[in-house]
């Protein structure tokens, strides 16, 4: 399945201006003296890049102030380059009137302790750094991995709805720090307002534990369990946060796809076949793979593939914000993108060790049920050292 040009998407937004009446005078383009400053932090990668760009191509924003630790591509952008965790940052932030909080490390490979200290000690700084500044408004992304993986979620959940998750997946501790940090700001920052956004499976140019779920040469689901899947394009992550800056919502939301995809949706569209291996199984072999480093991903990343987390995207659709991807469309975009790579167990495969695990139809299974062998011969090698 083909994902839609982006060229063709962005054609939609655009409106052809209408003739003017040949009595009337041709007026220049008036210059942007109307409209917020917003800053963007992590603007010269991933999403911090491609909404730099989009606001700095718009006429509804007066200036665009990009901070990243290098400087990114958009020209007409103003750079400043230094770590977010600087409290020199508020001087950068004089003049804005929203920031837009993207410098986040949730990378499967970062060491976790050193990972949680950039998210929240940056996070800090910046809603700090923000109120020092007089920025009135800091919108901050974090995931609707928040509301928790469970069996007993509505679907969809209300966007109102309680966050049960824990700290055991990757990132999402750090998450919900995030979550209680800009909920505190606006009580120790009198006239600092904070709005959070909640992307579900965030898709195009991430890698993450669920989207390496699709690189395996079978889909794993663990028995008993109903998986349910909900996208969201990149694309449409950054059409949301530009509503954001420019305060057309605020509050609590989430952004992603209408309605959502089952397991058996998704098998049939991806063509790939599913690995259903008992609960005590497949969460014991993926505690025990992480716990002696063989693979990124603990075993509370499982849960996100086993329970229902879809959620209402009705806030956004309120103020006339509507997605441009489906479900289906998303999930064709990630396949493509994966195409070629090989993971076992969150863990990414060289090409002589994918073609052995793909050599048989159980091939997945036994890489997963021959843990106990990969334990011993790791401890074997450590007391080597």
């Amino acid at each position: 399945m083909s994902s839609p040009d982006p060229q063709v998407r962005a054609a939609r937004n655009l409106t052809d201006p209408s003739p003017e009446s040949t009595s009337e005078k041709k007026r220049p383009r008036s210059p942007r003296n109307r409209g917020p400053v917003v800053a963007v932090t992590g603007a010269a990668t991933g999403v911090g890049e491609l909404l730099t760009a989009r606001l700095a191509a718009s006429d509804e924003i007066k200036q665009v102030i990009a901070i990243d630790e290098r400087r990114g591509e958009v020209s007409e952008a103003t750079w400043h380059i230094l770590d977010v965790r600087d409290p020199a940052i508020a001087e950068k932030l004089r003049g804005a009137d929203v920031v837009v909080h993207l410098a986040l490390d949730l990378d499967l490979e970062t060491d976790p302790a050193a990972r949680t200290a950039y998210n929240v000690r940056g996070t800090q700084t910046v809603l700090t750094a923000a109120a020092a500044a007089g920025v009135h408004r800091v919108v901050l992304c974090t995931s609707a991995m928040v509301y928790g993986a469970l069996p007993d979620n509505d679907v969809p959940l209300s966007e109102d709805a309680e966050l049960r998750a824990t700290a055991e997946a990757t990132g999402v501790g750090d998450l919900l720090e995030i979550e209680r940090l800009g909920r505190r700001a606006p009580r120790a920052h009198p006239g600092l307002n904070v709005t959070v956004v909640r992307p579900t499976v965030l898709v195009g140019g991430t890698d993450t534990a669920l989207t390496r779920y699709f690189e395996s040469p079978r889909l794993l689901v663990v028995a008993g369990s109903r998986p349910t899947w909900q996208f969201c394009h990149v694309d449409d992550l950054v059409t949301a946060l530009e509503y954001a800056a420019l305060e057309k919502i605020d509050g609590e939301f989430a952004v992603g796809c209408d309605g959502w995809l089952e397991q058996e949706e998704v098998e049939e569209l991806s063509g790939v076949r599913r690995m259903e291996l008992p609960s005590a199984v497949a969460l014991g072999a993926a505690a025990r793979l992480h716990r002696i480093g063989l693979t990124p991903s603990p075993a509370g990343d499982l849960a996100y593939t086993m329970h229902p987390w879809v959620v209402s995207v009705s806030r956004l659709h309120d103020v006339g914000w509507r997605p441009q991807w489906t479900n289906e469309e998303v999930l064709g975009a990630l396949l493509e993108e994966v195409e070629g790579r090989h993971t076992v167990a969150g863990r990414r495969l060289g090409r002589k060790d994918a073609t052995a695990v793909s050599a048989t139809a159980a091939g997945a299974t036994v890489a997963l049920l021959g843990t106990a062998a990969l334990v011993r011969r790791a401890r074997k090698a450590r007391r080597r050292i």
